[in-house]
């Protein structure tokens, strides 16, 4: 039987007006986020060079915004949140933020642990080296893939500070120009363990200010790192997988530590006690400066990072402790180190 003219017109207007309804309310999700985009770039001084590149950092921002959103609505220790970081996909994120440099999963020859004969019974339940003045103010290391100079500095500055009785901030930079032997090669990655050996065989390290942060090589001034004011006399390796050697260490000062911190979970990290399925590929250095427990009774460590103070909670991060995998929460004790006074 043929459709009635009339009634015909009727369900094709019909159509057509679901349609422009649903392409409308489309427009108008795109029209809120082009805003927010708008927002975050006035927000992170963001410029792009055409529109092409907007575009794409723009598609960049909604999926990351779309997956953050998603995530917080689960049943979760810790949230995630946009940052400086989320016009960037994860890929494009681990090129700039991740070390290569880092000895990934290697053997470390055996180092004497000065605190292998402390008892955890005998340790305090929580630590934070922030209230006792030996944690200098969250640095960012911007797009220079040199993270394991600022562990190793974090962790310099702790041990001078709780020797000297001053604390001073030192300078990255000289380890990016300077400390290019071996694994180290400046912003191209490099690993702890052979910073604080560079510092122990150029006699220390000059001050920040002295020898400012460019976030890019540069060639070694060496008039200026004549001028060291910090010293070690030596470095140990905490022992490998070993979570209740780590809380001696840090309940004593500040460690380096190196962790997964790849994934976009990482990357959108922005507050709480991190939890959950975590890898363990090395690329990344941090600095436990603390642990403790929160009210519902999860055990964490507290780290520094350095990617400045608009990531995680004002440039901290609390991963959970004592987790069931020995190589703790993102690996992080793999391969933790320290320096010795």
């Amino acid at each position: 039987m043929a459709i009635p003219k009339a009634l015909l017109l009727a369900i094709i207007g019909s159509i057509c007006l679901c349609s422009s309804t649903v392409l409308s309310a489309r427009e108008l999700g795109d029209a809120a986020m082009v805003e927010k985009h708008e927002q975050w770039m006035a927000k992170f001084n963001r410029v792009y060079k055409d529109i092409t590149e907007k575009a794409q950092r723009f598609k960049a921002f909604k999926a990351n915004v779309a997956f953050i959103e998603s995530f917080n609505t689960g049943n979760h220790k810790f949230w995630l949140g946009v940052n400086q970081f989320t016009d960037l996909t994860n890929d494009e994120f681990r090129a700039t933020k991740t070390n290569k440099g880092l000895k990934r999963n290697g053997a470390r020859a055996p180092t004497r642990f000065k605190y292998n004969n402390v008892s955890t019974d005998a340790l305090p339940a929580a630590v934070d080296w922030r209230t006792k003045g030996v944690v200098t103010p969250i640095k960012d290391q911007g797009q220079c893939g040199c993270c394991w100079a600022f562990s190793a500095v974090a962790a310099t500055e702790g041990i001078v500070k709780l020797s000297t009785g001053k604390l001073v901030s030192l300078s990255e930079q000289e380890l990016v120009d300077c400390d290019v032997h071996g694994v180290d090669q400046g912003c191209e990655g490099g690993e702890m363990d052979d910073a604080f050996k560079f510092i122990i065989k150029n006699g220390g390290l000059t001050t920040e200010a002295n020898y400012p942060y460019t976030a890019q090589d540069g060639r070694c001034k060496t008039s200026t790192t004549s001028n060291s004011v910090a010293t070690i006399k030596g470095y140990e390796d905490v022992p490998a997988n070993d979570e209740s050697s780590l809380m001696k260490a840090v309940a004593n000062q500040p460690v380096s530590v190196a962790v997964d911190g790849g994934d976009v979970i990482f990357q959108h990290y922005s507050g709480g006690v991190m939890t959950g399925s975590c890898g363990t590929d090395l690329d990344h250095g941090i600095a436990a400066i603390g642990y403790g427990m929160t009210s519902d009774g999860t055990k964490y460590w507290l780290l520094k990072n350095s990617w400045g103070t608009t990531w995680g909670e004002s440039g901290y991060l609390r991963m959970e402790k004592d987790i069931s995998d020995k190589s703790g929460m993102c690996g992080l004790a793999m391969q933790p180190s320290y320096p010795t006074e």
